[in-house]
C-alpha cells in the first residue's frame, strides 16, 4: 500500500470501552474488548465487546454519543468481540462496518440490513490514517486496526489468534514505519514463560516502542511484558485513554 504522511496537526485518541481489566471505577468490566479511536474529526470503533448493555452503558458513562461513530471494524467472529454490534446499530447509528468473510452469513446479513458492510480480504484503507491489516491467516482469521500517526504505527488487536507477531508483520506490510504501540489482546493466557519471553524478544527485534497488552493476554504474560518494557509498558483497562498529540 502507498505510504502516506499523516497530518501532523491531528490528535489521535484511543479509549478502551470494553475490557475484562478495570481502570475507570465508574465502568463495568466484562470478558471482551472494544476501543474507540478518534483521528482528528474521524471516529472509529474497533470491536463491540460481548454485550450491548456493557458497551452502551460504558459509552454513556464516558459521555460518548454512539451516533457519532462513522466506522466499525470487527476483528474476528467471536462473541466477545462482536456481541454488542446489533445493540449499537439499534441506536440508529450507521457506520460503515468492516468485517471478514469468516463471519457467519446470518450475522453479515443482519448487519447489512442496518448499514453498509465491507468484506475485508486484503489490507484496506478505512479513512485518513486508519487501515485494516486485511485478513491475517491462522487458526482463526483476524484483522487488526493500523493507525498511522506522526509517532509511528499503532496496532490494535482483538485477540491476535494468528499470533501477535504475525499481526505486527501484517501492520508493517500496510505501511512500513516504526511501530510506536501495540495495544489489545495478545492471546497468551496459556503460553509458557519461554514462549512469552520469545515473543517479547521478537517485539524488541521488530522495534515495538510501547506495549499495552490486555483482554486475553493473560496475567502472567502481562506481568512479563510489564517487567520487560518498564516505562514503555502501558497498563490498560476499561476506560483507559491514550492521547497521541502532535
Amino acid at each position: 500500500m502507498k505510504k502516506e504522511t499523516p497530518d501532523p496537526n491531528k490528535k489521535v485518541t484511543i479509549t478502551v470501552i470494553y475490557d475484562n481489566y478495570p481502570y475507570d471505577p465508574r465502568l463495568k468490566t466484562g470478558w471482551g474488548f472494544s476501543a474507540m479511536v478518534e483521528y482528528g474529526e474521524r471516529i472509529l470503533l474497533f470491536d463491540t465487546g460481548a454485550d450491548e448493555q456493557t458497551l452502551l452503558g460504558n459509552m454513556a458513562q464516558l459521555g460518548i454519543n454512539p451516533l457519532k461513530i462513522e466506522y466499525l471494524v470487527l476483528s474476528h467472529f467471536h462473541q466477545d468481540h462482536f456481541g454488542g454490534t446489533m445493540g449499537l446499530l439499534d441506536t440508529g447509528v450507521h457506520p460503515t462496518v468492516y468485517l471478514l468473510s469468516s463471519f457467519s452469513p446470518a450475522f453479515r446479513n443482519s448487519v447489512k440490513a442496518k448499514t453498509e458492510v465491507v468484506i475485508v480480504h486484503e489490507s484496506e484503507k478505512v479513512a485518513e490514517g486508519l487501515y485494516s491489516t486485511g485478513q491475517v491467516e491462522g487458526v482463526l482469521p483476524e484483522e487488526g486496526l493500523v493507525i498511522d500517526t506522526p509517532k509511528g504505527l499503532v496496532l490494535i488487536t482483538g485477540c491476535a489468534h494468528p499470533g501477535v507477531v504475525s499481526m505486527i508483520s501484517a501492520a508493517k506490510a500496510v505501511i512500513d514505519k516504526p511501530v510506536y504501540l501495540v495495544l489489545g489482546g495478545f492471546h497468551l493466557g496459556s503460553a509458557s514463560d519461554a514462549q512469552v519471553d520469545s515473543i517479547i524478544d521478537q517485539f524488541r527485534h521488530i522495534g515495538v516502542i510501547n506495549a499495552a497488552p490486555c483482554h486475553c493476554t493473560g496475567e502472567n504474560a502481562i506481568g512479563r511484558f510489564a517487567r520487560a518494557y518498564g516505562d514503555h509498558f502501558i497498563q490498560v483497562g476499561v476506560g483507559k485513554k491514550l492521547e497521541l498529540v502532535p
